[in-house]
């Protein structure tokens, strides 16, 4: 019987999310592809260091250990390289322990059709390109922050893996954004008020979300594995709108931080994320510092 993904929630996470690839990507900038798949093949029997989406993929993957008679999570390798440069990263991955056996190597290929073959949920790349085509695709998708200060943890002891979303061109549609941007504070939160009874449309991120709760549904009265987190620069009274709209879908966010333009940084760290995404670079900038953060692009028309 064929190995089936439905089912799943599928994460497709590319070398340089899952890996410290810092020292090679600079190589492949300056010196070019063929520089740099020499380079990896020299050095095969190194070990990688953990990357910025590292600590997210261990503790999804814990997933699969937890009781149960089906696998859960599937993480799957996408790169644009040939497979002869991945014998240094499958020795990294068997070394971590980490229960990844599918990959994609396009061989210099756009990705994105593959990302639907394999019906994948998020996708994570420090390719702006690439995520970009993704989220254009309909897939949920974060450009990684790779100059994180962050501190990626190995450790297996996962008590619970905690995920955090900013709210307007994340989770929900960029419409009240837009309004903001165009006409200011006070009519963004009039229009909320306004159309506080009216659900707003589903963003890029709102299809994962509703897989991740019903992922969390499954453990009813037990100590659930994923917790949620809505940080957003709303506040009251545009607070409403949002509550509402999670209502429509029948999704539950654990924890709710209405910060009326406050950092985001201080909740993020106290929260213990192990990724939050936004779609401003002012705030996955400053989140990075203690979080691991990726970017939201905005959903290209035409």
């Amino acid at each position: 019987m064929a190995y089936e993904l439905d089912g799943r929630l599928v994460v497709g996470v590319s070398t340089r999310a899952l890996f410290d690839l810092t020292c090679e990507n600079r190589i492949f900038e300056q010196q070019g592809l063929e520089a740099y798949c020499k380079y990896q093949i020299a050095h095969e029997e190194e070990i990688l260091k953990p990357g910025p989406g590292f600590a997210l993929v261990c503790a999804l993957l814990s997933m699969n250990d937890l009781p149960g008679e089906r696998k859960r999570v599937e993480v799957v390798i996408m790169s644009h390289n040939n497979a002869d440069t991945s014998v240094r990263l499958f020795r990294s991955i068997a070394y971590y322990g980490l229960g990844i056996t599918r990959a994609v190597f396009s061989g210099g290929s756009p990705l994105t059709s593959y990302l639907h073959a394999f019906r994948t949920d998020l996708f994570l790349s420090a390719n702006e390109q690439d995520v970009q085509m993704a989220v254009d695709s309909g897939i949920a998708a974060g450009i990684i922050c790779t100059d994180q200060k962050a501190k990626t943890t190995m450790d297996r002891n996962i008590g619970q893996i905690r995920i955090a979303f900013d709210g307007d061109a994340v989770l929900f549609s960029d419409e009240s954004e837009k309004i903001f941007e165009r006409d200011g504070l006070e009519a963004f939160e009039e229009n909320e008020c306004k159309m506080a009874q009216h659900p707003l449309a589903e963003g890029p991120f709102a299809r994962f979300l509703k897989t991740v709760a019903a992922l969390q549904k499954e453990f009813a009265g037990r100590n659930v594995p994923i917790r949620t987190a809505l940080v957003t620069s709303r506040c009251a009274p545009a607070h409403e709108r949002v509550v509402r709209t999670l209502r429509a879908w029948d999704v539950r966010i654990d924890e709710s931080f209405f910060l009326g333009g406050m950092s985001k940084r201080d909740v993020l760290a106290a929260f213990g994320a192990h990724i939050f995404f936004d779609d401003q670079e002012i705030h996955t900038g400053k989140a990075a510092e203690v979080v691991p953060s990726a970017r939201v692009p905005s959903k290209r028309v035409g």
